[in-house]
């Protein structure tokens, strides 16, 4: 009751005729001490006259007050502004005072009304001394009390350098503020020790279990400025076990109008614990091949293809058409974009199995470059859609791959995935034969074929981190299919900068993939992050083995059986140099599939493990198909071996 009376009164508001009443208390106290000041602290002068100047001296400060208004500001946000005031007040009551003494000198309509001027600049220097400290000392009595009945996060910067120092402003600059800085850790040994802001300096080494909770310590707080990448990861990873969120402050470039915000301190995100370095193209290859282009993005407001159209907006082409089914994602990305300054574009809602839409749109604009970002993904739904997995991702890659050639389109950019590679199930499936397509479309075309391949995208639609982040928030368990099951990730952003640096460097027939380093195993990924949300595994939320899911691997690869790879100018990017294989009968059973999967006539799955032998599926009810594959070639082997003794004999 008396936290909630004192929480509630705080937050109002003290009446500016409290504080004028004060400032005039305050006044007359110091016109006192300047008489015993000027006195050498003895009482040898004329206290009536004390007594009758002292009214006189108030009233003046009065109307000074009121003409100037310092007695308005709110005490508990006291300023410069504030000062500035209080300064201009007193400055013009000295002013008043000595025009009244001069006045009457010369009128003597107040006998005994003579102060002296040295009285005067002492009383002046103590009342804006003693007005502006009691505001100041207010105001922070007014935070100090205000913290004490409200619940506080108590945090540690790492960084004691500008940024550090900027970072304790920004926590503890306002009045809402729920922060208390109980240090800061910095490297520089010459700090160590010391106090900045009140607030001591501590060594790396003081980071402990023990010491976190011995000081209650609820966030630690990265404000370290051009940090290297490996070097931050090793110093969150020797945090992350310990229960505390980690936080990291944006680059300076990044603050709002050179400011930063509370709301710009951001968690800690699991891919700067993947153990591999971000990937970052320069090439000013790129800006020239755009250049003065039309351009199509195909499944544009896809995670990945959204990314593609942000980057591809910051270069000088000349048209950019996004095309999606998704109509609420492409409004929002339309809405982002303009947002952002960008307006020469055309979002398309549209299908891109529609063959005759699809023609409409070629002929209308005359594209030059295509990137091709549409696809069904998810690999347990495809599993059982099969119709569907063939109908978009090879019928209407194969739309678009022919209207490009139709159209004498200059460069078609495919985005694959490494479940392309020797594929366990329907949705990697159709990307590899969709990549076949295309190879086979390059030998017959002017229109250079260019295929990116990358593993899994962070933070992508239906990928494993923003699911583990709804686990979290939903207090549990996370989900993960087998303990050791690992993939390859990368950013959002490496792989919208691989498709356009394919773009700009490819000939034609290349497969572009990346050196991804090592794999990474999402048991472990699942348990940083649930450390780095500030919890506890497994005793705040625990992690579920639910077995392999239809169709997955428990290693995901980058090279077919029979590929191997040749290097770029890149030492992270390579080009897969992939087997041979007869195009023309692979069209011809690409087709074959293709109306095969429209009519409903036959097994789609099965014309498809003809057209990738090395598709054999996993976990899932189509491995009767690779059981019934394996008997028809022991009965055909064994038919042989009969007909040759026959022959024999």
């Amino acid at each position: 009751m008396i936290h909630n009376y004192l929480t509630s009164r705080a937050q109002k508001y003290t009446s500016k005729w409290i504080v004028l009443a004060i400032d005039l208390i305050m006044v007359a106290i110091t016109f006192i001490f300047s008489y015993l000041i000027r006195f050498n602290l003895t009482l040898d002068f004329d206290i009536s006259k004390l007594v009758l100047q002292l009214p006189i001296i108030v009233f003046i400060s009065l109307v000074a007050f009121f003409i100037t208004g310092s007695y308005k500001g709110v005490v508990r946000h006291t300023g410069v502004r504030d000062v500035y005031n209080i300064f201009n007040a007193i400055c013009l009551a000295s002013i008043i005072t000595i025009f009244m003494i001069i006045l009457n000198r010369e009128m003597e309509f107040m006998e005994g009304f003579t102060v002296p001027l040295s009285i005067i600049i002492i009383h002046s220097l103590l009342s804006f001394i003693a007005l502006t400290a009691s505001r100041y000392m207010f105001k922070n009595a007014y935070y100090n009390l205000v913290k004490q009945f409200k619940i506080t996060k108590n945090v540690i910067i790492y960084g004691a350098g500008e940024s550090g120092i900027l970072t304790h402003n920004a926590l503890t600059g306002h009045s809402g503020s729920v922060s208390r800085i109980v240090g800061y850790i910095d490297r520089d040994y010459e700090k160590v020790g010391k106090s900045i802001n009140g607030v001591k300096v501590y060594a790396p080494e003081v980071l402990s279990e023990y010491f976190l909770k011995a000081n209650g310590i609820n966030e630690i707080i990265f404000s370290i400025q051009n940090i290297e990448h490996s070097k931050l990861r090793e110093l969150v990873e020797g945090l992350v076990d310990f229960p505390v969120q980690v936080k990291i402050v944006p680059p300076i470039e990044d603050w709002i109008n050179g400011e930063l915000k509370i709301s710009q301190i951001k968690q800690v995100q699991i891919e700067d614990l993947l153990d591999r370095v971000p990937i970052n193209i320069k090439n000013n290859r790129i800006s020239k091949e755009l250049k003065d282009k039309v351009i199509v993005v195909t499944g544009g407001a896809g995670s990945i293809g959204s990314e593609l159209v942000r980057q591809i907006a910051n270069y000088e082409y000349k048209s950019l058409i996004v095309i999606d089914q998704a109509e609420s994602a492409l409004y929002d990305l339309q809405q982002e974009l303009i947002q952002n300054g960008f307006h020469n574009f055309i979002p398309i809602v549209g299908d891109i199995r529609d063959k005759n839409r699809m023609s409409g749109l070629f002929q209308e604009h005359k594209p030059n470059m295509v990137f091709h970002a549409a696809a069904y993904k998810h690999v347990p739904l495809m599993e059982y859609n099969a119709y569907e997995a063939v109908k978009i991702n090879v019928a209407g890659t194969k739309v678009i791959v022919d209207l490009s050639l139709d159209n004498n389109v200059d460069k078609f950019i495919f985005v694959s995935t490494d479940k392309a590679v020797n594929p366990t199930n329907v949705m990697g499936a159709t990307k590899r034969i969709a990549e076949m397509y295309i190879s086979c479309s390059q030998q017959q075309s002017k229109t250079k074929f260019i295929t990116t391949r990358f593993g899994n995208v962070l933070g992508s639609n239906g990928s494993v981190i923003p699911l583990f982040k709804k686990q979290i928030e939903k207090g549990g368990p996370l989900t993960v299919t087998h303990k050791d099951i690992t993939r390859y990730f990368m950013t959002i952003p490496e792989a919208a900068q691989l498709v356009l640096e394919a773009g700009g460097m490819g000939q034609g027939g290349e497969i572009f993939i990346f050196d991804m380093g090592e794999s990474v195993r999402i048991f472990n990924l699942a348990k940083n992050m649930i450390k780095l949300s500030g919890l506890r595994y497994p005793e705040d939320i625990d992690i579920k083995i639910t077995g392999l899911r239809p169709g997955e691997k428990l290693y995901e690869e980058l090279l077919a059986n029979g590929e191997n790879t040749m290097p770029t100018y890149h030492k992270k990017i390579m080009i897969s140099k992939s087997r041979e294989f007869d195009f023309e009968d692979v069209r011809s059973k690409i087709n074959e599939l293709c109306v095969t999967n429209m009519f409903f006539n036959g097994n789609p799955v099965a014309l498809m493990k003809a057209i990738v032998p090395e598709y054999v599926s996993n976990n899932s009810d189509l491995c009767k198909l690779d059981k019934a594959k394996e008997i028809k070639k022991v009965a055909e082997k064994a038919e042989n071996v009969t007909v040759k003794k026959i022959l024999q004999s």
